[in-house]
Order: C-alpha cells, then structure tokens, then sequence
C-alpha cells in the first residue's frame, strides 16, 4: 500500500449558508412580498427622478430593513453595459451589485451605531463625505441601529444630514423610531417597514421549501408562521430548525414539539369546556396538554388567540379565510361567533390577559393556569352586566310576590335579582344615583339608620304604597347653615382634628340639609370627604351627601378670619387716636385689634371645658377668669 492512498482525496464540503442568508431578497420584486407601499413610493420616486437625500427605514426585527437599505444602494448604483441610470428594475446584475448585496463594496459604507455610538465616529463620516466615490455613482452610508448614536452624534451629524454633497446619500435603519431625534427625522424619507402577515409568510415558506425540496404539512407551516409575528427572519430560523428536528421534513407534531405548542383542535375543545362552564372537564383537557408537553402560559396565550379569533369572525366572516388557520379553527371558530355573546367573549379576554402575566410570573405555572381556568369556567354562569341591569329593572317593575323563585339546581341568580328588587323597592329614595344605576344592586345598598323592619306581604295580595324609609327627610338632630356650624359641631363632639381641618381646608359651595358641596385645595387629605361625611350622619341622625365641587366656594375659616383681621387692622391704622399715639411713641406699632362686645352673662360649662382641655385656644383670644 502507498503513502498515496492515505492521503483523503475528497474535497471538504462548503459551510451550510441558513435559509435566512441564502434566500435573502436580491431585488425589489422580492420586497414586494409585504412592503408594496413602500416598493410602490421608491417605484414612483425613481421613476420621476425624485430621489430623497436620506431614508430612514423603520420597523420590527426581521422584517428587512438591511436587507432594503443594501437593495436600495444597489439601486442608487446600478449599471450596466446598457443602463447607467438610477432604476429599481435590477433583474439583470449589474457592476456593483453583487459587492454591494454582501457588504464589501468600497463606496457603499455600512456602520452599526450600538458599535460606534459617539461623535467621534460621526467626525469621521463628515470628514469623509467631502470626497467624490471611487468607482461607484453615489457614495452611500448605511447606519443600522441609528438610535443608539449618542445625543452629540446626532447633533454633529445635522448640518450634513440636512446639505449633503450631491455625491452623498444616507440610509438609516431603527427599531426604535420613538428614539431618534425629531430634528433628524424631518431631514429623512420615512417608511414604515410592515408586519408581513402570516398568509404571506406561509406562502414564502412553501416556496422555499419547494426550492429546496422538502415536503412540509401546511398545519406546520401556519404554526412557525404565528411564532415568527411577522418577522420573515424568525420564520426562516424557525423553519430552518424545524427541518432538523423532523429530519428533513416538516410535520405537525414536530413543530409543536419543537415550539412548546398545544394542538390547536386541543386548545378549541378547551375553549368549549369554558364556555360550558364544565371546570372538570377543563382541567382535565389542560392536564393532557401539559403532560403532553405544553407550556401553561402558552395553552393561555393560545386560549387568548383563539377567544380574539371567535370575537373576529362574530364581525368579520371573511377572516377565516387566512392561511395560517387551521381547518378547525375555521369551522369550529365561526360556529362559537354565532352562538356565544360579545359579552361573553370579552369577559374570558380580559380575564385571561390579567391571567396570562400571574402564569407566567407564579413559581408554580401549572397550578396558576389551573385556577384562571376555575374563574373562567365559574364566570360562564354569572349573567352579563347588561343582562342583570334588565333582569332586575323587569322585576322592580312588576309584582314581587308573583316572582317564580329559582328552580332546583339553579344558580339562584333569579332569587338574588328578586330579592335585589325587593331591596329597591323598600330603600329607593334611599339610594345614591350610582347605586340606582347598578346592575347588582342588592351588594350596592347600605343599612338605613332607624329603618323600621317591613312586615310579609301576604300571598295574592299587593301593597298600595310602598313603603319608603328615606332618613334624609327626616329632621335632623342639630341643625347644620354653614361652615362655622360645621367647626362648631366638631367642637361640641371634641373632634378638634376634624375642627382644624374644616377651618382650613373647607371651600363652601352650597349647603342643605343632607348635601353639602365644597371645594378641596391640592394640600387638603384625600380622606376628608369620607370622614366629614360620616361624622356628620352620626352627629346629625340624617343621611349626607358630600361632594366635591370644581366651583371655588366661599373662603375658608382661617382665610375670613384673616381677612377680617386684616380689615381691623386697617381701620385702626386710621383711627385718629391711634395715629396720635403712635406719633407720640416713636417705635410703637399696632401689635393686635381686639372688639370687645357685651359680657356674656353664663359661659357654656362643657364647651369651655372641652376647649380647654383639647387645647383649642386661638391666637389673641381672650381668656379671662
């Protein structure tokens, strides 16, 4: 044996290129798979000769806004032995496109702003605008990640953004358009790269497996095509690995084994059990599905998918018709849509939007999925709000005795709107205008002071009149015109705090017996409304409404007394005795106004006691013994 024949002859195989990079759009006719506004607007642009000095491309990861900026260069460029014109007709390769598709042309400068985020990198692309390209017809800057440069970037790239050489075009790609600078972007041509939907990603994907030739399930297909959201990278990558994991075929089963997926005809018979509120037959579907390998916050998320699809098909038929739905979410979907409710249907939305985050966040997902999917199924019995507001207005109005109570094995909901009438009927006048309006009002009502208890109405026999306990006509134990008696009231209870506050804070409005409207500064306590409320239905024996009011009311105790100190003041500075002292005794200044009335000939014991003892003493009060 020679030494010849162990030397291997067979040449090393070539580096596998992903499908992401391999089938990576070349021209605009394979944009147009998406992005036909923005296709249609550089179509029209080119056309006309109307070529921006700068585009800004905006848009999620991986819908091809490198991939634009690098086909847009190309455009800028294109030349042939026949054209030397810019043109987005690039069918036939010309001199610089194949440098340019791959990042190497000398004259088509590409720079990633998370690596070269300062002002001096700017410098640098200003210093080197000034001069003409080298073989190429623009010299063009690719900056991807422009929001990233740092404020001083932005700021030294102005100038030139705004009169660029006519040799210089700029390109700019973002994910995070909020981010970059105004002032750049009205120097920019905008586009707003779209989402590609899912109809259309499962049609790329079928033609490049075809290209490929790999057969692949169609289910499979819409599956990775809803992963990716949009994102024609993501689905690329995902097909790419969903190709590995079947071993050269896309199956079902793979993909959602791959992805952590629940089988979508599972997560319909799931959504029944729901909505027929069988909580056994629920939790049973959802344990299959974990042990089958599903994800807990993902059975949600595609219980929530689902649920939005039921609700879209209830107004748009015609949206069964996308590719990526599966036979029986289409069938079974517009099946749900006629015979569930809005209501209904945006009753477990909700519900699951709030669950989905407790899933995904609880050290036990399994056991939180399970107990939203409890709620779900407990609330398919409770009526819709508007359903309980009409059931229980048709009761109200009618004869209560001739009410059917609820039947064996119900869930009692009609016993609970009778009795919620009943209610009505008895305290109505007792009610406040948000109370009448709720639909459960029986949970609404509040215990009425002094209420009598109502006798049973015999059988076959109805009530005249009925009996109304309203203890805001009733009169009141101490009576209540303003807000010195408010203050006062405060005192005679030795609630100095509540004194304090009422002195301070209180902007009267109006006042009756039972209502009382005032206005509340910025600084006041939150709870003061709430507090003055039940102090005075205690102290008083009636009912009050207190609200608050945008009118600016009467002013406050403090600020009337201060006012009227300040007016005695004033008179005194032109008393002509006062003056006469003062002019005598150089220095002397007015130090406080005192009016001394009549002596009153008995004091209150129990008010100046309680004065005394909480402290309650006013400046320049005075206190004789």
């Amino acid at each position: 044996m020679s030494e010849n024949t162990l030397i291997p002859t067979s040449e090393k195989p070539a580096a596998y290129r992903v499908l992401a990079r391999r089938y990576r759009p070349k021209d605009f006719s394979d944009l147009m798979v998406g992005q036909e506004p923005m296709v249609r607007t550089l179509t029209n642009a080119f056309d006309t000769g109307r070529i921006a000095q700068a585009y800004m491309l905006t848009g999620v990861r991986g819908v091809g806004k490198t991939t634009t900026a690098r086909i847009l260069a190309r455009a800028l460029n294109y030349k042939t032995s026949e054209i030397d014109t810019p043109t987005i007709d690039l069918r036939i390769p010309g001199e610089h496109c194949q440098a340019i598709m791959e990042g190497r042309h000398v004259d088509v400068i590409e720079m990633d702003a998370a690596s070269h985020t300062g002002i001096d990198d700017i410098r640098e692309i200003i210093e080197q605008v000034r001069y003409r390209p080298v073989s190429a017809r623009y010299k063009v800057y690719i900056i991807d990640e422009v929001h990233m440069l740092s404020t001083q970037a932005f700021n030294g790239l102005l100038k030139t953004l705004e009169e660029p050489p006519e040799h210089v075009k700029f390109i700019f790609a973002t994910t995070e358009i909020r981010k970059v600078p105004i002032t750049v972007l009205s120097r920019c041509q905008r586009f707003d790269l779209r989402r590609i939907g899912a109809s259309d990603l499962v049609g790329l994907f079928t033609t490049i497996l075809g290209k490929e030739g790999i057969s692949a399930d169609p289910d499979a297909l819409a599956m990775i095509a809803r992963a990716a959201e949009g994102s024609a990278r993501d689905g690329l990558s995902l097909l790419d690995q969903a190709i590995a994991h079947g071993g050269g075929v896309v199956e079902v089963e793979a993909v959602r084994s791959m992805l952590g997926l629940a089988d979508r005809a599972r997560i319909v018979d799931l959504f029944q059990h729901i909505v027929k509120g069988d909580v056994a037959a629920a939790l049973e579907e959802f344990n299959g599905q974990y042990e089958a390998g599903a994800s807990p916050s993902v059975v949600l998320t595609d219980l929530a998918d689902f649920t939005h699809l039921v609700t879209r098909l209830k107004y748009v038929p015609d949206a069964a018709n996308d590719q990526s739905l599966s036979e029986i979410e289409r069938t079974r979907g517009a099946e749900f849509s006629s015979s569930i409710a809005v209501t209904t249907l945006s009753r477990i939305w909700q519900m699951l939007l709030k669950g989905i985050p407790e899933t995904e966040s609880s050290s036990r997902p399994a056991g939180a999925a399970e107990m939203v999917l409890i709620r779900l199924a407990h609330a398919a019995h409770l009526p819709s709000p508007e359903d309980a507001a009409r059931r229980l207005l048709e009761l109200s109005g009618g004869d209560l005795a001739r009410q059917p109570s609820a039947p064996n094995g119900s869930n009692g909901s009609g016993a609970q709107a009778t009795l919620a009438s009943s209610a009505m009927q008895v305290r109505g006048s007792d009610m406040l205008p948000a109370q009448r309006a709720t639909g459960n009002g029986a949970t609404m009502l509040r215990a009425v002071p002094n209420a009598a208890p109502q006798p049973e109405m015999p059988v076959g026999k109805t009530e005249e009149k009925p009996v109304e306990v309203s203890s805001a006509k009733a009169e009141p134990k101490v009576s209540v015109k303003s807000a010195g008696d408010i203050a006062e009231l405060c005192a005679a209870n030795r609630d100095i705090r509540l004194k304090t506050l009422v002195r301070n804070f209180v902007r009267l409005v109006n006042l009756e017996p039972g209502r009382l409207e005032l206005n509340l500064p910025d600084d006041a306590p939150k709870t003061l409304v709430a507090e003055l409320q039940k102090k005075l239905e205690d102290w008083t024996g009636i009912r009050w409404m207190v609200i608050l009011s945008r009118e600016p009311g009467q002013p406050t105790l403090v600020e009337a007394e201060a006012a009227t100190k300040e007016r005695q003041f004033n008179d005194a500075r032109q008393d002509p005795d006062v003056v006469a002292i003062i002019a005598r005794f150089p220095g002397a200044k007015i130090a406080d106004v005192r009016i001394k009335g009549p002596e009153p000939e008995e004091e209150p014991q129990a008010v100046a006691a309680a004065e005394s003892e909480e402290g309650d003493i006013l400046p320049g009060d005075d206190i004789e013994h």
